[in-house]
């Protein structure tokens, strides 16, 4: 891995959405690794490496925010992307609230996920 590479966790239930975004952010030049579940990212060998986390918000186990509230206990600080569908006004306003850089709508398009995780890491 070059050295500046950034690294991003991709934490969604859905295989498809997890490998489809996973290749839109590697061809980008970024370092990525997914996870199906929470319980899978707490468990993840370089968690405290990441430089932003991709969290969708509604899957077994632990949701988004409880996910969340979790990492804020270890002491992870890396900035998280909230994705889901559809995006309620109650949702942006507890995703704001919880402290997620943003929250964005499935499906991701214009690359709004990769403007969002370059803000994330400033790359």
């Amino acid at each position: 891995m070059p050295a500046g590479k950034r690294k991003v966790i991709i934490v969604d239930d859905d295989k498809a959405v997890r490998d489809s975004l996973r290749f839109a952010l590697r061809l980008e030049g970024l370092d990525v690794h997914t996870c199906p579940d929470g319980e899978s990212l707490l468990a993840h060998p370089d968690l405290g490496k990441a430089d932003c986390l991709v969290v969708d918000v509604r899957m077994p186990g632990l949701d988004g925010f409880a996910l969340r509230q979790k990492l804020l206990g270890r002491g992870v600080r890396a900035p998280m992307i909230l994705i889901t569908a559809p995006v309620t006004s109650d949702l942006r306003r507890r995703s704001d609230a919880a402290g997620f850089l943003a929250v964005l709508e499935k499906p991701l398009l214009d690359n709004v996920l990769l403007r969002h995780v370059h803000a994330a890491t400033g790359s």
